[in-house]
């Protein structure tokens, strides 16, 4: 959530900032500023709402600065508004900072800057800082963030300017993802990565407790009590291209018809169908200490703990080994089981989910083992983590994950597989076969994605209705879940995902012919039972929307409308059971006139609890 961007070198800072900001609009905010230095001042400008906003206020009133830090924050603390709104100053206007996180004892530290007779022009946890760090500034800046900073508990991601040293930028972070974009005579500041690519792609990725000085010419990174630190740059391959547009209405739509790719590069080098092999050079847990888990926890929130309700079926049948899927931010809080012979695994697209980073680090206190799932390079979770699997889905902008979700699954297949291969507990042909199918995915997505044109005109007779359900089973229960999800998030349609076992004990009393039911019917071990439930709600007056394989067309009479998809092993179909529902939460969303990359109260990363 929220957006940092700082720029210090020759370029209009104003400008770069502005721009940084605009490609981080995907995480969610309800308001945004910029601080600049400028002739040995410090000139703010804020606005409530979206950047055109912003772009109006610096068009209407200029700043030229070679330095500037810019903000995009979605509320925690006070409602929004420009007074809210981030960068903050000290009571002398001579210290600005902008912050991401949450200031835990804030109440505390702002009541003992009253006593002091300092005045807050905001209901914000942020402007606690800038008083802090006016408080003991004495002519160093470094210092006074490092005091600052000792003094305050919870999470940040910080960046402070001061008008008596415009020569350079104190930056922080903890809990809260910071990266230095390394240029030559210049240097930049962002929350990720995609606000740098424009400039640069060799980036630093800051760790929890560090603080740098950033200048033009070089940066310098301490721990909280002054000692240097060394952190490894990286060179990142994401195309800048890849976090546009490309010709499509919304970065939704782009990215779910990026999934033939995305799902083919993640497990691209990984499996091997004429060997039947899988190779996972990341994952170091050897065929002996697999060997002694005794169970997984896979812990995630939101579409990544769908993810890893499919998973659990994968690592039972193929790894036979007991699997527990829990909600991250539930995880911790009832004292789980836990000692060395646990893996726990945890799931997140941007890596930096603060609920799940919670679940990891108590693993790590339990001297569990640990593999993170995740698609950013450098993220608190694949540092943290003892072995990290990649997706390689490059950047996901819109906030509604798409191709994060089918990456995740493509990973997690080939993990539980890679574990069976080490544990002997599949012979080599029953491996080849599996994948096999998932060699074929990517070519399946691309035949279900040619069916757009035809989703779209469901859609168009569904987008009235008011409430959906959404109901599969056996592995299709999570694809369920997950289509209703991606319903409620974009679409502001009240949608409820259930197994279809299930209907008789409650949702059935929903059903009449002004709920639509999107039924997830294709071929299974547990195909007829699913039929049933489907006749069950169409006797009571439902009308039943139904993906199901081309094969089964002389059940298509059972239904309002189907969805034909290609046939797959059950064991792999949710792979593509869900893009069809993504496509139809899409065009709902676009009939009725939604924010489909940006809806409203959602932000794209979940970093404070």
């Amino acid at each position: 959530m929220c957006g940092i961007v700082g720029y210090i070198g020759s370029k209009d800072a104003v400008n770069v900032v502005f721009k940084g900001l605009e490609k981080l609009e995907y995480r969610g905010y309800d308001s945004a500023g910029i601080a600049a230095l400028c002739e040995n001042e410090i000139c703010i400008r804020r606005s409530v709402g979206k950047l055109a906003n912003l772009k109006k206020n610096l068009l209407a009133n200029h700043i030229h600065s070679n330095t500037a830090i810019g903000h995009t924050r979605w509320a925690t603390h006070g409602k929004p508004s420009e007074e809210n709104a981030h960068p903050h100053t000290d009571s002398q206007n001579n210290i600005v900072i902008v912050h991401n996180g949450i200031i835990e004892n804030y109440i505390e530290l702002k009541n003992d800057l009253h006593k002091e007779g300092r005045l807050f022009k905001s209901e914000t946890d942020t402007e606690v800082l800038a008083h802090l760090i006016e408080r003991y500034y004495d002519g160093d800046l470094f210092c006074a963030v490092q005091k600052t900073l000792s003094k305050v508990r919870g999470s940040y991601a910080l960046c402070v300017l001061c008008k008596h040293e415009p020569d350079k930028i104190i930056c922080a972070r903890k809990e809260v993802p910071l990266i230095l974009g390394i240029g030559t005579g210049e240097n930049f500041i962002a929350s990720d990565i995609p606000a740098l690519l424009p400039y640069t792609r060799d980036m630093v990725f800051l760790e929890n407790g560090d603080i740098a000085q950033v200048n033009r010419e070089k940066i310098a990174i301490s721990d909280i009590l002054g000692k240097e630190v060394q952190r490894e740059k990286k060179h990142i391959l994401w195309d800048a291209l890849q976090a546009e547009k490309d010709g499509y209405k919304h970065f939704m739509l782009k990215e779910i018809f990026e999934q033939p790719r995305s799902v083919e590069d993640t497990f691209r080098g990984r499996i091997y169908p004429n060997e039947g092999k899988v190779y996972i050079e990341e994952i170091k847990l050897s065929a002996a200490e697999l060997k002694k888990i005794s169970k997984i926890y896979i812990v995630a929130c939101g579409t990544s703990y769908h993810a890893g309700l499919t998973a659990k079926f994968w690592f039972e049948k193929f790894a036979k080994i007991p699997t527990e899927v829990e909600i991250a931010s539930e995880f911790r809080y009832r004292e789980p089981i836990l000692d060395k012979n646990v893996l726990v695994l945890v799931i997140s697209q941007s890596g930096e989910t603060a609920d799940t980073l919670a679940a990891l680090r108590l693993a790590k206190e339990n001297n569990c083992q640990t593999i993170a799932v995740c698609n950013s390079i450098g993220s608190s979770m694949s540092r943290e983590s003892a072995n990290t699997i990649y997706t390689h889905c490059g950047p996901e902008i819109g906030v509604a994950s798409t191709k994060a979700f089918t990456g995740q699954l493509c990973a997690l297949y080939i993990l539980a597989l890679d574990f069976a291969e080490k544990k002997g507990t599949l012979c080599e042909s029953e491996s080849c076969k599996y994948i096999v199918q998932l060699w074929e995915i990517p070519l399946k997505i691309s035949a279900i994605l040619k069916k757009s044109e035809y989703i779209l005109k469901i859609a168009k007779e569904l987008a009235h209705k008011k409430t959906f359900l959404f109901l599969g089973r056996h592995l299709n229960y999570s694809a369920a879940l997950e289509g209703a999800l991606k319903l409620k998030e974009i679409s502001y349609l009240h949608a409820e995902g259930y197994a279809a076992g299930e209907m008789k004990h409650g949702p059935i009393a929903l059903i009449d012919e002004n709920m639509p039911i999107i039924a997830i019917a294709v071929k299974s071990r547990v195909y007829e039972k699913i039929i049933s439930n489907i006749e069950e709600a169409k006797a009571r007056g439902g009308a039943v929307i139904a993906i199901v394989n081309d094969c089964c067309k002389e059940v298509e009479e059972k239904f309002s409308k189907t969805i034909c998809i290609p046939e797959s092993d059950d064991i792999i179909s949710p792979m593509l059971t869900i893009i069809p529902l993504q496509l139809l939460a899409y065009y709902i969303s676009t009939i009725l006139g939604c924010d489909v990359d940006q809806p409203r109260n959602l932000a794209k990363s979940v970093t404070v609890e």
